[in-house]
């Protein structure tokens, strides 16, 4: 007979039964993720410019695909309140591993074109996007299952990122020349796949939402599933840029980053090595970069209580300038190594207190929307920003497009160090949205 086990009977005590720790398998379903998305991040931009050999070309395909993926962002994650997230995060990334694994399949039989990458990138949108959303809302939960600090484990799972993406960048570089551009992608499938298996041993009560209870399911039946989403959508809209000033900036912040950095990885920089005939580099800079985050990431894991918020924060941004800004001015190999490696050096607290901040204040059962639509609207910034871009590369030339991020840079460093809710950010200690369900206290 099995122990004797006390249920819940108030809203208080932790949802989920003791056992074996969770959080190693989440860690490594992320790290099986990211490391092939990285290995996709590098190759695919690559073998665009391959195949159309116009910069214009990677901007189009980012703006075509971007409202398409903001739909499916926002509505699957609104749905993500109403589904077992731990199932949507599997089935998403199934449905990733199929459709990267068709772009090899294409360029044996009939060859790659722009047609088939707008094709294939909406397709792998479907899997992505909601499978981003589902693994980011299980985070507080895995937290809280196994009694984990919330903003430490923030750090630990930044400095994991950090890590896959040193490998990533660098693998796709060998495999690049090993096996080709397209057959590399085989590699981006098989950890897509790999994660799906690794989700699939964590338990289901880990993804239960709200909206999944016994007395709840009945009410949610009938309203319907559409209506649901846009109920939720509407709520997670509120609760990133109605109700909380810290959360509103941070968004923004994010926005920002996302834009400047997605021009600088997604267009400047593989135009910039495939011009001087050394595409493979690229992988070995973006490499450094997240070598120095993750070195960040670890000393902020662990000192993340010796120092204010604040000064981690303006300590992050000051050095993030200072990297960009050698990067941006397209300098000989040696000296984009080192400014990559200052950049990464400096983003790891600023990357993990940003994190911080959208997990310990949206509450739980809000957490499915509104990540959706933050990752929903970040994917709909990223193309705008590098369409942008990727004219400012045709018309005026690449040096002027690097100058350009580094002016924008500029303008995002000083709203962020000036803006009175971020430099605030010590003395705002609880969320302004009642959370009854808070994790990880």
């Amino acid at each position: 007979m099995a122990p004797h086990r006390a249920e819940p009977t108030a809203p208080g005590p932790r949802p989920f039964s003791l056992g074996a720790p969770v959080s190693p398998r989440y860690l490594l379903s992320c790290a099986l993720s990211l490391l092939g998305n990285s290995v996709a991040g590098v190759i695919l931009p690559l073998i665009l410019l391959a195949t159309t050999g116009d910069p214009l070309a990677a901007g189009t395909l980012a703006l075509i695909c971007a409202a398409p993926q903001m739909i499916i962002g926002l509505v699957g994650g609104a749905l993500i309140d109403r589904f077992n997230r731990r199932n949507v995060s599997i089935i998403s990334d199934l449905m990733s591993a199929a459709s990267v694994a068709l772009l090899p399949v294409v360029d044996m039989i009939w060859g790659l074109s722009f047609g088939w990458f707008v094709v294939l990138g909406l397709v792998g949108a479907i899997g992505d996007i909601p499978g981003m959303t589902a693994r980011d809302a299980l985070l507080p939960a895995v937290c809280e299952r196994d009694g984990k600090s919330l903003q430490k484990f923030m750090g630990l799972t930044q400095s994991l990122d950090s890590l896959t993406v040193i490998v990533g960048p660098a693998l796709a570089a060998f495999l690049m020349t090993a096996i080709g551009d397209a057959s590399a992608l085989w590699f981006t499938a098989a950890m897509s796949l790999a994660a799906a298996l690794v989700t699939l041993t964590l338990p289901r009560a880990i993804g239960r939402t709200g909206a999944q209870d016994a007395e709840t399911a009945p009410a949610t039946t009938s309203r319907g599933v559409v209506r649901d989403a846009l109920s939720s959508l509407k709520s997670g809209v509120a609760v990133l840029f109605k109700r909380d000033a810290l959360l509103r900036a941070s968004m923004l912040l994010t926005f920002g980053i996302v834009m400047v950095m997605g021009s600088l990885q997604g267009l400047v920089l593989p135009v910039h090595f495939t011009n001087a005939g050394t595409p493979e580099l690229l992988g070995y800079v973006l490499s450094a970069m997240s070598a120095g985050m993750l070195v960040s990431s670890l000393a902020y894991s662990a000192l993340a209580h010796k120092l204010r918020r604040r000064t981690w924060f303006a300590l992050s941004m000051f050095g993030m300038a200072l990297g960009l800004l050698t990067m941006g001015l397209l300098p000989t190999f040696p000296v984009m190594v080192g400014g990559a490696a200052l950049l990464g050096l400096s983003a790891g607290p600023a990357s993990a207190l940003l994190g911080f901040f959208v997990f310990d204040r949206i509450p739980a059962e809000n957490r499915g929307a509104a990540l959706g639509t933050q990752n929903s609207l970040m994917l709909v910034a990223a193309p705008v920003a590098v369409f942008a871009t990727s004219v400012v590369v045709k018309t005026a030339g690449l040096a002027v497009a690097g100058v350009g991020l580094i002016a924008c840079w500029g303008a995002v460093t000083a709203w962020a160090l000036t803006t009175p809710s971020l430099h605030n950010m010590d003395d705002l200690e609880r969320p302004a949205i009642p959370m009854p369900d808070r994790c990880c206290d």
